[in-house]
């Protein structure tokens, strides 16, 4: 098989979680062990760091990757989902895994693993795990995919645990209360490994605090949001952060996006956490400085386009949304243009709740099965006063906002990681 085939041969064989919902979802750590004794524990053969939350682990696991790679560190990174290509969720040094590596791993392996019949990301974990030890990195930065407690990254001990913030997403399998989905996301805590929480507030930080007791790591919790690490901040021009910090001033940050206030200070106190030899400071402000370019992170309050100013935002639940319908408020526009999509099983009214009113709406749905009818999507926005029309594919929706809208217009995409995705792959067509 060449590298399309073989990745067609693993969504057909392990359905992604993403595409398909529960049906992708494999529950238990069965196969994880197994796959892990399989490929002999590759993960001991380099420190981690394990991120788990609500929003914003992959910013903050892209912003500490590309730190230690401006300190010098052999970085892998994994994170999930991808946008355009599959290759996005393992890196080394900001490089994508080679497709080579992809079709050998699969062509050598499938005999053993068909079997098991394991989740695609049971497998691409076990995939990610092998290929850094092969490459020999010094320290991977391993993003939980669903959860923590069962999530198949979690057979790692890793150096520094940090859990970025709670909030209500995938209930269905996390829980409906906020415990209840803590409890799930605390699962990647061990002893004696210090664990950042960078949001807790409430019943959330009840719990946070009294794991303490339960386990016996004290001393080892820290809360990020308790440090005050930044002082002030500021939007720039070019749509980059300004942080202010006694330790780093005038901190410039490559993301954009209210939430990266949020991510740079649980960041800056990973950091400070990590138990491993100072970061010099010209790493941490190149790390921040350029973390797009390091990395290849794409979709967080990405600006696509000027006249009229374009911005996608893969930001997809009620705490995401919550930032963006914020940053939308700050922004200056004449007219207000959205395209909009979300998949089936979030808290759609919740979300639908927090978005702005005075825009002219395109809803529209992407190309999986999860997603949500436009005309369903419509209907319920409508008892928000949010008005528009639908579409029948994410790219004719995006047109027609473009041809909708003025030069002192603003079009804003998102609701979905996969709306976000497909606005890239026609961009990327043009």
């Amino acid at each position: 098989m060449n590298y399309e085939e073989t990745i067609q041969y693993l969504y057909d064989f392990a359905p992604m979680f993403q595409q398909v919902g529960t049906a992708g979802y494999k529950e238990g750590m069965e196969n994880s062990f197994l796959l892990d004794e399989h490929f002999g524990r590759p993960h001991r053969k380099y420190a981690t760091v394990h991120v788990a939350g609500t929003n914003g682990k992959g910013s903050v696991s892209h912003l500490l990757a590309s730190i230690l790679m401006e300190a010098g560190c052999r970085v892998g990174l994994y994170t999930s989902p991808h946008l355009l290509d599959f290759r996005e969720r393992i890196r080394i040094n900001g490089q994508p895994i080679e497709k080579e590596y992809v079709i050998n791993f699969v062509e050598k392996e499938r005999a053993f693993f068909e079997p098991l019949h394991p989740s695609f990301f049971e497998l691409t974990t076990s995939l990610a795990f092998k290929y850094f030890a092969d490459k020999e990195v010094d320290i991977a930065v391993i993003e939980v995919g669903l959860g923590g407690r069962l999530d198949c990254t979690n057979v790692i001990t890793p150096l520094l645990s940090i859990i970025t913030n709670i909030s209500f997403d995938h209930v269905n399998l996390l829980g409906n209360t906020l415990t209840a989905i803590a409890s799930e996301k605390a699962g990647i805590i061990k002893p004696g490994i210090p664990v950042v929480v960078g949001e807790a507030e409430g019943e959330v930080k009840e719990y946070f605090s009294g794991l303490q007791e339960k386990i016996e790591f004290p001393g080892c919790l820290i809360f990020a949001d308790e440090q005050d690490i930044i002082k002030s901040s500021r939007l720039l021009p070019s749509g980059f952060w300004e942080f202010e910090t006694k330790k780093y001033p005038h901190l410039v940050c490559e993301l954009g996006g209210f939430a990266q206030e949020k991510n740079a200070a649980t960041t800056l106190c990973a950091l400070d956490a990590l138990p491993v030899p100072p970061v010099p400071k010209e790493a941490v402000y190149n790390g921040f400085r350029r973390v797009i370019e390091n990395t290849g992170l794409m979709g967080r309050w990405q600006i696509v386009g000027q006249n009229p100013k374009i911005v996608l935002d893969t930001g997809h639940n009620i705490g995401g949304i919550a930032y963006t319908a914020r940053q939308l408020a700050q922004e200056k526009y004449r007219r207000l243009h959205i395209v909009f999509g979300m998949v089936k099983d979030k808290d759609i009214s919740a979300v639908l709740a927090l978005l702005p009113r005075n825009a002219q709406y395109y809803f529209t749905q992407a190309a999986i099965p999860r997603a949500l009818n436009s005309k369903d999507l419509q209907t319920q926005a409508a008892a928000f006063g949010l008005k528009g029309e639908i579409f029948a594919s994410v790219a004719t929706a995006f047109s027609a906002a473009k041809q909708s809208a003025a030069a002192d217009d603003f079009i804003f995409v998102g609701g979905s990681t996969f709306v976000v995705t497909e606005v890239l792959e026609k961009l990327q067509s043009l």
